[in-house]
């Protein structure tokens, strides 16, 4: 099948319109009309419903989207074998992780901490757990680094190592100065997550829920920036990994609040494909040393983590 069609078929879904899609294409509107057309008729299906709003995907397109997006990729890395370049390896982090840690394991695989031959050019998505989530289910993202929230893993994966959790407050905030904090005294304050499902509010199901019953919860959607910033500004408390916060603490732009009842390390998860060719050897190297940046080692967590 022509390569031509499935990335204007690609290009269509992503951008929700052929003018659009053409238009990042590089081509005529009519010219990736046509190749849509070509692509059914090898088909034998629909994959698009075309109307006056724009474009949408059919069943058959739906069904068909992952595979395109894959064909896609291997063509890719069909190219740059031939031409004697370097493997590309698609990374996805959560933004609490691209926060701080991940930067430091890509330094660390560039500088040489991976085996010799692992050499590869990286595209680093960083984002929400719901748009890396959605990027690596539509084959867009060769791996992925995400805080264990409890989610179905959609490929090979592994725990990467763990971190330690803690519950913030800015220094002004009435709590601040208190030795112990007891579960019931934060009922009277915001409770911060970044968006359903995040990494904060998913510790507050695994480790808080209950301490936490009737607390009100304040959503601050797809920006840890904003939710750090507005924690700082007295706005709330939040339950964060320590790698998010490591700076503020630093800095003493946010304080950790002590609780009476002890939180438990999180892990960190990574999955990723199969089947990646050359860029196979870079990715294992890559979970190498993002295993030996371990940022919570085996000494500092209580035995019930594994």
């Amino acid at each position: 099948m022509d390569s031509r069609y499935l990335r204007a078929f690609v290009a269509v879904a992503d951008h929700g319109g052929i003018s659009a899609a053409a238009q990042e294409l590089g081509y005529a509107q009519s010219s990736v009309s046509a190749q849509l057309k070509r692509l059914e008729a090898e088909l034998g299906a629909s994959v698009l419903v075309r109307a006056g709003t724009g474009t949408t995907l059919t069943d058959a397109g739906r069904r068909l989207l992952p595979h395109a997006r894959e064909a896609l990729e291997l063509e890719e890395r069909m190219r740059r074998a031939a031409l004697g370049d370097r493997p590309r390896l698609r990374i996805g982090a959560q933004e609490s992780l691209a926060h701080a840690w991940m930067p430091e394991v890509l330094v660390a695989l560039e500088y040489g901490a991976g085996a010799s031959g692992t050499g590869v050019d990286v595209e680093l998505t960083v984002g929400s757990r719901s748009l890396v989530e959605r990027a690596f289910g539509a084959g867009e993202l060769d791996v992925t680094f995400q805080y264990d929230n409890g989610v179905r893993a959609l490929g090979p994966h592994a725990v990467m190592g763990h971190d330690r959790t803690v519950l913030v407050a800015s220094p002004g905030h009435p709590l601040a100065g208190s030795a112990q904090v007891r579960p019931d005294q934060l009922l009277a304050y915001d409770f911060l997550v970044a968006e359903p499902g995040c990494t904060s509010e998913m510790l507050v199901d695994r480790f808080g829920r209950d301490l936490l019953a009737g607390a009100h919860l304040s959503m601050i959607t797809g920006s840890l920036s904003a939710l750090l910033r507005l924690t700082g500004h007295g706005r709330g408390v939040s339950l964060l990994p320590e790698l998010a916060v490591a700076r503020e603490l630093e800095t003493g732009e946010l304080v950790a609040l002590r609780l009476t009842e002890p939180l438990r390390p999180v892990s960190i998860l990574a999955q990723w494909r199969p089947r990646l060719g050359l860029a196979e050897r870079p990715l294992h190297a890559l979970l190498d040393v993002a295993r030996r940046a371990d940022p919570l080692p085996a000494a500092g967590r209580p035995a019930e983590v594994s």
